[in-house]
């Protein structure tokens, strides 16, 4: 599972054309973690604030482990369980876990949200859902799964929504102005036709807190959380700005029109002075929320 809209879903490749293969996605899905990782160590906070007893963390749809292994430096007394159903997913989140030292605590566990979460080993005080929920098909079944491996009290921590990502202001100078506006547009149709041929669809209203509500948890909370990298950017950062375009310019090629597929080409051609290889002007800002709820006692 992504974390990414995703943006995580800038961090989706087509197949099919709406096919996700996570497993081909490492390295970017790394790359956009531990350069938002900012924020996640923010949410992280805000919920060791809400509750510091913490014995088990579930990181639901884990990843590479990125995540994961910030919830265990988080919360140092907790073990974390990192459950995917991509498993070189889960050895990238084992590596890290090793190399952090959290070997000791961590483990992972192979399986679909959509069925639940398979033997986790005792119900989980935290379990955290980043951006893979609307992987699922049945995303209100998957919530109720996630609601039946909390323990009494437990808290569910689903970050779903916010703001797209921007890269530039909106005229960079070339092509036609607002081309984020539209990338993000002709981003939202191929979304809903993924979501469409997901096994077992249903449509939802996301309205996150009512679905919680639906399955029986108390909604607490809802905050948003802001990743803001101006520029001048990193070396770093300027590499996932490419890193992204490029995987866009890719899967939505079939809906942009030739104006816009040639802007992309200036912006990703290594050798335009007007490229994000180059621009002075690229920068990264977005936005992720976090909704939380509780299991009552």
């Amino acid at each position: 599972m992504a974390h990414d809209h995703h943006d995580h879903e800038s961090a989706q490749h087509a197949h099919d054309h709406t096919h996700v293969d996570f497993a081909e996605m490492i390295p970017m899905l790394e790359q956009e973690a531990e350069l938002f990782s900012p924020l996640y160590t923010e949410a992280a906070g805000w919920l060791r604030d809400q509750r510091s007893e913490t014995g088990l963390i579930v990181d639901a749809g884990s990843g590479p482990g990125v995540i994961s292994c910030l919830l265990a430096e988080t919360f140092p007394a907790a073990r974390v369980v990192a459950v995917d159903e991509v498993e070189p997913l889960l050895e990238r989140a084992r590596a890290r876990a090793d190399r952090l030292g959290l070997g000791d605590r961590f483990s992972t566990l192979r399986a679909e949200l959509g069925s639940g979460l398979g033997d986790v080993e005792y119900p989980a005080d935290l379990l955290w859902a980043s951006r893979s929920l609307h992987h699922v098909g049945d995303q209100r079944a998957a919530l109720a799964g996630f609601a039946r491996a909390l323990a009494p009290g437990g808290t569910l921590a689903l970050m779903e929504g916010g703001l797209p990502t921007r890269y530039f202001p909106r005229d960079i100078g070339m092509g036609r102005p607002g081309l984020q506006s539209r990338v993000e547009a002709v981003h939202d149709e191929w979304f809903g036709r993924m979501r469409d041929e997901l096994p077992g669809a249903v449509a939802e209203t996301e309205d996150w807190p009512a679905l919680m509500t639906a399955v029986g948890l108390r909604h607490t909370a809802t905050r948003t959380f802001l990743v803001d990298l101006p520029a001048p950017l990193s070396d770093e950062t300027r590499a996932f700005v490419v890193t992204s375009l490029t995987h866009r310019r890719t899967f939505l090629a079939p809906g942009l029109d030739a104006d816009d597929l040639a802007t992309l080409d200036r912006l990703l051609d290594p050798d335009d002075k007007a490229s994000v290889y180059h621009r002075p002007d690229v920068f990264l800002l977005t936005a992720h929320t976090v909704h939380v709820a509780v299991k009552p006692e």
